[in-house]
């Protein structure tokens, strides 16, 4: 061989990744790990994780990862310490079995929601997270529907922030909806409900409420037209989903016809549910990004929805390690 052969021969190399890729997946989301590892065609690696009664996280490799492309699966979802911790030494054990290069793959980031000082004296809790993070040894972060977008500039190491918007698109197509406005629930989250909107050709409307505590925050008004309409209230966390009910009931005394919500993450803490199930709510759509453990309770509340972020993720994967452009998932 010679000439133009061999330079397509060398272009094509660049292009291949000499590290093997190798799935693992924490105790946080092993469902959602066995998701990934099915679309990407790969077994999920050999891990033990166990605790000393103490309380004390042991974590063991179970085969080779010399030389290897390591992703490890975990959100840090309650018990979110528990979880950080074992994410933490999972890095170190990673790091100190010699791999390549290890990408964490953390659908709900916890500590997201307290990213800036509001009050003197305050911690910046998701900036100590991703010190933390970059310190155990990570090198690359995914990440989904960051609740600020400030945080990916906390980490001193690449941070993919991944959107479930495509899959929650796709969702409401397949539902045939008609004279559809989307709906804020706060000032804070109207660029993401803008950028939702814009995706459905559908206008835009914003609740407008004071905050009173933490988990509690009093409704005050609506900027916009919902009158008729079937309101998608947009989001990316339902925690207590206090807020969230009593938005939708003012939506519905200003004569929302129908009321869908949609948000990335599902904390779905304390009586969220019950206060889901009483309220006029048709339909509450989530991600898979924090497991239902009690699926008992899922079933007799029903008005929940979950979609998989499985294929985006495995895409993610797919891309880094063909070493290509992560970009196109964001669109």
């Amino acid at each position: 061989m010679g000439g133009r052969t061999d330079l397509l021969l060398s272009e094509n190399i660049k292009h291949l990744n000499p590290y093997q890729l190798k799935l693992f997946s924490g105790t946080a989301n092993p469902e959602l790990a066995a998701e990934i590892a099915e679309e990407l065609g790969v077994k999920i690696g050999d891990l033990s994780i166990s605790r000393f009664s103490d309380g004390e996280i042991y974590v063991k490799i179970g085969e080779s990862v010399r030389g290897n492309d390591v992703y490890i699966v975990q959100s840090t979802c309650p018990p979110t310490n528990e979880h950080i911790m074992e994410l933490m030494i999972l890095i170190d054990a990673f790091r100190r079995a010699s791999c390549h290069e290890i990408t964490i793959i953390v659908p709900y980031f916890g500590y997201a929601r307290q990213d800036r000082k509001t009050q003197g004296r305050e911690a910046i809790t998701a900036k100590l997270i991703a010190d933390l993070i970059s310190t155990s040894g990570a090198d690359r972060v995914i990440t989904f529907e960051l609740h600020a977008g400030q945080i990916q500039g906390f980490f001193n190491i690449p941070v993919d922030n991944l959107y479930s918007s495509p899959a929650m698109v796709e969702y409401l197509v397949k539902k045939n909806l008609e004279d559809i406005v989307v709906v804020s629930p706060d000032i804070g989250g109207v660029a993401r409900a803008r950028a939702f909107a814009k995706k459905l050709s559908a206008p835009l409307a914003i609740i407008d409420k004071r905050r009173i505590g933490h988990n509690q925050a009093e409704v005050m008004n609506i900027i916009g037209e919902v009158k008729n309409k079937t309101v998608i209230l947009y989001d990316d966390i339902i925690d207590t989903a206090g807020t969230l009910c009593a938005g939708a009931k003012l939506l519905k005394e200003k004569g929302a016809k129908e009321i869908y919500t949609m948000a990335t993450h599902g904390i779905l803490s304390g009586k969220a549910m019950e206060n889901i199930n009483s309220s006029p709510i048709k339909e509450v759509v989530i991600t898979n990004s924090i497991p239902l453990k009690d699926k008992k309770k899922r079933d007799k509340y029903n008005k929940i929805k979950v979609i998989s972020i499985s294929e985006i993720i495995s895409e993610a994967i797919r891309c880094i390690d063909r070493r290509e452009s992560v970009s196109k998932l964001f669109d």
